[in-house]
């Protein structure tokens, strides 16, 4: 009888025991390989809801500029917008221009950022604006109409159609005033945004301060948020003879977001670890036990001939028969439950009022995972490696037993 043909008979031997292993490592990588594809899922796409509405998934700035937001530090994109639209995978590039200032209704005044945008490219990207219909859109890039933030509005007590009166500082050190009308309001769900928002056409902004055809930012919107760092080296191309511009990517931009993330994942790691800590110490537990249930069968098998290493070698491919199974297993259950969470979802409105918000952006509050199958696998192989592993302590007990003792075993 070859050893693989025994190894599988004798872990049916304690048919118990070796169901729930089995139950235990299939649960577990179901688990992992279910949760990581929720979360990957999720923050894939509060990324791209993030970026489009902030800086775009690539972003060009003058030096310095993202350090102090200083607004005196615009520049003058030239053709750099059709140059970088141009690069393959590029879906759009937005100017935008961020001055901060004060609007003034009749009864109320409050802090603003007034945010310069071209109406036509960044009510197709970004997500907030896929709410207003075109009543309720800017019209033209020097247009007197603007968009509120929804806490802005109400804090100023203002309706769609009132004016109120934007000051600004000029370039030239005096401060300047426009009166603009209510078009729309957008409702982010950050409060910041909402209270602080006011958005117009980016050549009235620009206009207002004294500095035509200039912007604070170039946001670089892609087609795939995974082609990001294959579009970079082609922006930093563009930028090289620009030695006043910097091209960074959305990590570096957002900051926040992105190390929130990368938070989530240590953390959620480190659950991971432990939960194949105790997979490692089931399979070791359940291989051990067979060894001492057969010490005196082992001892004969060593008396008629048989070598301690082919024991060793039993042990191992016992092991490797329970990863093998438990791997199959629980990527099946953990691709019918990716499945399950792609196409249904988990549904937090139930459980939370209001908007979710995690690293500075708002989230859909139905979370649905998204296919990862490169970490699928791998995390699967690891299953193995770690069976294999807990192989080693048995396999070395097993290797150890002595036929005179082993034959006076009970």
């Amino acid at each position: 009888m070859d050893l693989l043909t025994l190894a599988w008979k004798n872990l049916w031997r304690s048919r118990r025991r070796t169901l729930i292993t089995l139950a235990a490592l299939t649960f577990s990588l179901m688990l992992i390989q279910a949760f990581h594809n929720l979360s990957y899922g999720v923050y894939s796409s509060m990324i791209d809801s993030g970026v489009r509405a902030g800086t775009g998934h690539l972003v060009v700035y003058q030096d310095g500029y993202l350090q102090n937001r200083d607004e005196k530090l615009s520049f003058d994109p030239q053709n750099l917008v059709a140059e970088i639209g141009q690069i393959d995978g590029v879906e759009a590039v937005l100017p935008r221009l961020y001055l901060p200032g004060l609007a003034q209704s009749s009864r109320e005044s409050r802090s603003i950022l007034l945010t310069g945008v071209d109406p036509v490219h960044e009510r197709k990207t970004n997500p907030f604006l896929r709410q207003l219909t075109d009543q309720q859109w800017l019209l033209s890039l020097d247009g007197r109409e603007a968009i509120l933030g929804s806490r802005l509005l109400k804090e100023l007590q203002l309706k769609r159609g009132h004016k109120f009166v934007v000051t600004l500082q000029h370039s030239s050190g005096e401060l300047v005033s426009e009166m603009f009308r209510v078009r729309g309001v957008i409702k982010t769900g950050i409060k910041s945004v909402d209270r602080s928002l006011l958005m117009v056409g980016q050549a009235r902004a620009a206009e207002l301060v004294g500095t035509p055809d200039r912007v604070h930012e170039l946001a670089v919107i892609l087609k795939e948020q995974k082609s990001g760092h294959g579009v970079f080296p082609f922006l930093q191309d563009l930028l090289e003879g620009r030695q006043d511009l910097e091209g960074l990517t959305w990590e570096k931009a957002m900051p926040n977001l992105y190390n929130a993330i990368r938070l989530d994942y240590a953390s959620q790691k480190f659950i991971f670890v432990i939960m194949m800590m105790i997979v490692t110490i089931g399979v070791i537990n359940t291989l051990l036990m067979s060894v001492m249930e057969r010490f005196r069968e082992f001892g004969t098998i060593l008396a008629i001939g048989a070598s301690h290493a082919k024991l060793r070698t039993l042990v191992f491919i016992e092991a490797l028969l329970l990863g093998v199974v438990s791997m199959v297993l629980g990527s099946c259950f953990g691709a019918l439950a990716t499945w399950y969470l792609q196409a249904v979802g988990i549904d937090m409105r139930n459980f939370i009022s209001g908007s979710l918000e995690f690293g500075g952006v708002v989230f859909d509050p139905v979370l649905r995972a998204s296919w990862d199958l490169p970490w699928m696998i791998k995390i699967s192989f690891y299953l193995l490696l770690l069976s294999f592993i807990a192989a080693i302590y048995p396999s070395i007990k097993a290797g150890r037993i002595s036929p005179a003792a082993a034959m006076r075993h009970h």
